[in-house]
């Protein structure tokens, strides 16, 4: 029989070099690998917009699963898993641009920043017999953001939210803040209607 000859049975049954232990299944909660299937992949592209790389992604959300798994118990008993784990993600996320000294890269780079800042450009140059681009130009920091991502761009606002890093309700109150003051520069009369009047 020559050395070359196979051996009796897969090389991984005599180990192949590596441990039993590989080939053992994790022992992992059922409800935490639906979980995991069924969030991975948000949390992966949330991380991946955030760090400009699937492989800095994929480091920081395997840590976060990790922590989501240490205390799964608990965050099922807060009645919002959902909410808890994200904030788990954000946390990271977050800890781990600070510990870089960097900004977002979709801040840096990102197609919603080059949007935001070529109808910058666009609105500054058009000339209205209202005046309303001008006007939309000149808001400054979230009122400029949050009116042109959401009338100009059409993105919902959720979609506003999560690129602004805020809650709904904090882009509902800028976008109230931008058409009062787009309403004073133009100097159109305050609607008197209130909500329940007729």
């Amino acid at each position: 029989m020559s050395d070359d000859a196979p051996q009796d049975g897969p090389a991984w049954e005599e180990g192949a070099g590596m441990s039993q232990s590989m080939y053992s299944p994790l022992d992992l909660p059922i409800d935490f690998e639906a979980f995991y299937l069924g969030h991975q992949e948000a949390f992966h592209g949330y991380a991946e917009a955030h760090f400009g790389t699937r492989a800095a992604a994929e480091e920081v959300i395997h840590k976060v699963f990790l922590e989501i798994l240490a205390g799964w118990t608990d965050l099922l008993s807060t009645g919002n898993l959902e909410q808890g784990a994200w904030a788990i993600v954000r946390r990271a996320v977050h800890d781990r641009l600070e510990l870089e000294g960097r900004l977002p890269a979709f801040i840096v780079n990102g197609p919603i920043t080059q949007a935001l800042a070529a109808t910058r450009d666009r609105i500054q140059a058009m000339e209205s017999s209202s005046g309303l681009y001008e006007a939309i130009g000149e808001l400054q920091g979230r009122q400029f953001e949050v009116i042109v991502l959401r009338f100009i761009l059409g993105y919902p606002t959720v979609k506003v939210a999560w690129y602004m890093g805020i809650d709904d309700r904090t882009v509902d109150h800028h976008i109230r803040r931008a058409k009062e003051r787009l309403r004073t520069k133009l100097q159109i009369p305050q609607d008197r209607k209130r909500k329940g009047e007729q």
